[in-house]
């Protein structure tokens, strides 16, 4: 793993919010985000694996993302990126306690709590991935603000070190949480409290004058955001996995009736009439990711995997094992591959991940097929599997 080197980061330029937009917002062209370019490296080429690991020393904290090889699993490439010590990377007694899936990426213990509802891998796997654009050149972080309890969201850069940390806002009254990074790594966006007490969706441009934009309604600071589309907007969920063609989306929300549903065309908390044509996939703890535009992968009550259409909601195929009835363990799904083939589960201890050992696996999405171990010589039990390129 590549050391991240602990330096001061420089302070920036505040910013005044902007003209709210309409909360209803403009349809858009892209519902996914087919339409970004992206360079040819090994964090975008076709069939590459992404992970990410939270690095915690004495004297430093970073997230080392490596892409792989998933035929050889051989490691391709690793990009560092250190986490300054006003970033919240942990909610510790005595500090004002951040909603970010930073905290998630470097919890390790099992009893250290989720800033979130569940810490199940369904649930953590996109929100974690939400921290990042879509190459892998920028992630998105809250900073704390040492003489206050203000919270500001930004970003640090690939590679970079403390001194490349651009402070978005130094407002004493922020409240910004749920940072995550637009898909093209040209704007932070969060929650945030506006100055009438009201919840809001903001973005900020990491270049020029970073003023604030208001982008639409929150639901609190309680779920995390998705940035997705060309032009990018946030949907406000737990759980989201956008389809191929980026006409649907998996979501978890209290006390929202479904599992799938159209992908909003504005900056919204999935609720009430942004949650459209829902559908209830049954027996579903999570969703591991799509197969394909219309069926889904569920991780079900009995600990198995199945294949689910997303338009009836019912299984299709048999389900897929992953640990035996005796073994004492328990598997959870991290993410599909993009052929829909297969899929890589992490199997540990009942309610604790972390004391196992760095259990992976691929397996197929089909009952019957050959499951492979994924060789442990450069992952710990905390690594997060991203993405399945």
């Amino acid at each position: 793993m590549a050391a991240v080197l602990a330096l001061l980061c420089a302070p920036a330029c505040s910013s005044q919010p902007s003209e709210k937009k309409p909360d209803s917002g403009p349809s858009t062209q892209y519902q996914g985000n087919e339409a970004y370019t992206l360079p040819d490296t090994p964090f975008t080429r076709k069939g590459t694996v992404i992970t990410a690991t939270c690095l915690m020393g004495a004297r430093y904290v970073g997230v080392s993302v490596q892409a792989w090889n998933p035929e050889r699993w051989k490691l391709l490439d690793e990009r560092s990126f250190a986490i300054p010590p006003d970033a919240a990377f942990t909610n510790s007694a005595g500090v004002t306690a951040v909603n970010s899936p930073l905290v998630d990426l470097c919890r390790q213990r099992a009893d250290v709590p989720s800033p979130y509802r569940t810490d199940a891998l369904e649930h953590m796997v996109p929100r974690i991935r939400a921290l990042f654009d879509l190459g892998f050149t920028r992630m998105a972080v809250v900073l704390r603000d040492p003489g206050s309890k203000a919270t500001h969201a930004s970003f640090v850069e690939s590679d970079g070190t403390w001194d490349d940390i651009v402070h978005l806002s130094d407002a004493t009254s922020d409240d910004e949480q749920n940072a995550a990074m637009s898909p093209d790594g040209s704007s932070v966006w969060f929650t945030y409290t506006a100055p009438s007490g009201e919840q809001r969706i903001g973005s900020r441009a990491v270049e020029g004058d970073h003023h604030l934009s208001d982008e639409g309604p929150a639901a609190g600071h309680d779920l995390p955001l998705t940035v997705l589309g060309k032009p990018p907007r946030a949907i406000q969920a737990d759980m989201v996995w956008v389809s191929p063609n980026g006409r649907r989306l998996t979501a978890k929300v209290p006390k929202v009736f479904g599992s799938v549903f159209d992908t909003p065309d504005s900056s919204v908390p999935l609720a009430g009439k942004s949650a459209r044509n829902a559908t209830l996939v049954s027996d579903c703890l999570g969703v591991v990711g799509w197969i394909g535009d219309t069926r889904v992968l569920c991780r079900a009550s009995s600990g198995s995997f199945q294949v689910m259409d997303a338009h009836s909601g019912r299984a299709v195929g048999d389900p897929v094992g992953v640990v035996g009835p005796y073994d004492g363990t328990v598997a959870e799904g991290a993410l599909v591959s993009a052929d829909g083939k297969k899929f890589i589960a992490s199997v540990h201890l009942p309610n604790d991940p972390y004391r196992l050992g760095d259990d992976f696996r691929v397996v197929p999405t089909t009952a019957g097929g050959e499951t492979v171990q994924i060789p442990s010589d450069h992952l710990w039990a905390h690594t997060v599997f991203l993405e399945w390129l």
